[in-house]
């Protein structure tokens, strides 16, 4: 729905929104003008930028517009939404986006997730945002729900869960506690002051989350963590990755109900709390509904020890984040030649590796990719963005994709390569 092209004639095109079945996907959601590409002039304002409303609430309120065509367009509407995840350059445009939010949404702000990004597709950006709505054929209500004894952020105004019908939503949560986490980062999930070895961090901040915020949540709604189908984890430090796994793994000790799990890294402070290490939400199913689950396995490792490829949820095939590797590293062809590092790109490779990947998941689950609803691509550098478009256009041609796609520091999962894609497909 309602294709925009960004670039020169002939450049990148992406849809602002997917209609599949009961779903509705409003993905990169940005202050674009579709006409003349770019970040609209009066969101800049660049001869007058101090003038009138602040600069990121304009913006904030131009993403709106968009999202609120998006959801016109495919029927729905802002009190169907349940899940949103926003991409920030700057600290300094949260709160405007709060503000602009909580205007927009008034009584019933979804689960949430807003972490801190390097850079996103267009010049002046500062904001990317994501969001998945029911439409009319999802016969069930948004309910939100609100697990005694669980803190959410006091500023933000959202429900922590959102429960759809046999989904359950879970917003972004750190290792905070207190009323309105205004606590900053549990005690138990810090090594004490004046101590260098007594614990773990990212291993106290990954138990105390998923203890204390992931399982009580889920818990709240009719879920658990064992009916857990997706989870997004964004670390600040990607060097965190296998103690963060240790503990992971400890909460989902059967490798064939693990969820599909997407780690990514995120600027330095990343998060609300500065000093916080990590970030996780999920998406679940409720106990015992009719909605089943499967792990999908296509006969690749995902370059993550553990790791599942895919679950396949009722009629969402929700992939972990998909590279171009294996157990032994980025495939072949994937990496530069140290020799001659400035010739060739191995963007085409790798995205060429992830559509193989993605189209055997598919074909594993009875769906395919050109229903594909929800494109995430994180880089380490957007200036491959191009390139990796026209790679994804070439193995789908025709198809506006349902892209977001946000810089993020090195090294990603796997280091070496420098894209991943955290992709959905609608399975009917």
């Amino acid at each position: 729905m309602l294709p925009v092209a960004l670039g020169p004639v002939g450049g990148l095109r992406f849809a602002r929104g997917i209609r599949a079945g009961r779903w509705l996907f409003a993905t990169g959601q940005m202050a674009t003008d579709p006409v003349t590409g770019g970040i609209a002039s009066d969101v800049l304002r660049s001869r007058a930028p101090l003038s009138g409303a602040p600069g990121h609430l304009r913006e904030s309120a131009r993403v709106f517009d968009h999202l609120e065509q998006v959801l016109a367009a495919g029927g729905s509407s802002l009190a169907r939404v349940v899940r949103s995840d926003q991409y920030f350059t700057t600290w300094a445009a949260v709160s405007h986006y709060h503000t602009e939010r909580v205007r927009r949404f008034r009584t019933l702000v979804p689960p949430t997730t807003s972490v801190l990004m390097p850079g996103l597709m267009l010049d002046g950006a500062s904001l990317d945002a994501q969001f998945v709505a029911l439409t009319p054929r999802f016969d069930a209500p948004v309910e939100a729900v609100y697990p005694p004894g669980l803190h959410v952020p006091s500023t933000s105004g959202f429900a922590p869960v959102v429960r759809a019908g046999d989904y359950v939503f879970i917003a972004g949560f750190m290792a905070a506690h207190q009323p309105g986490d205004l606590g900053g980062i549990a005690p138990e999930a810090k090594v004490p002051d004046g101590h260098l070895w007594k614990g773990t961090r990212i291993k106290l901040e990954a138990e105390y989350a998923m203890k204390q915020k992931i399982a009580v949540a889920l818990e709240g709604a009719g879920s658990s963590i064992g009916s857990m189908v997706k989870a997004q984890v964004y670390l600040r430090d990607m060097n965190d990755l296998p103690a963060f796994n240790e503990v992971w793994h400890r909460w989902f000790p059967d490798a064939a109900r693990r969820p599909a799990v997407s780690y990514v890294p995120t600027s330095t402070p990343g998060f609300a709390i500065e000093d916080a290490r990590l970030e996780i939400n999920a998406i679940g199913l409720v106990e015992g509904a009719p909605t089943q689950r499967r792990n999908i396995d296509a006969g690749f490792h995902t370059g993550i020890d553990g790791q599942p490829a895919a679950v396949l949820a009722g009629d969402l095939l929700l992939c972990s984040a998909l590279l171009a590797a294996d157990a032994e590293g980025p495939l072949p062809g994937c990496l530069p030649d140290v020799r001659q590092p400035y010739f060739g790109c191995t963007v085409e490779a790798q995205v060429d590796a992830i559509v193989d990947r993605a189209e055997a998941l598919c074909t594993a689950a009875g769906a395919s990719l050109r229903d594909m609803v929800r494109l995430q691509l994180f880089m380490t550098d957007l200036s491959g963005l191009d390139a990796a478009w026209r790679a994804f256009q070439r193995r789908l041609p025709g198809l506006d994709l349902p892209l977001s796609a946000v810089q993020v520091p090195g090294p990603l999962p796997v280091p070496g390569c420098t894209l991943m894609a955290d992709l959905w497909v609608y399975a009917p």
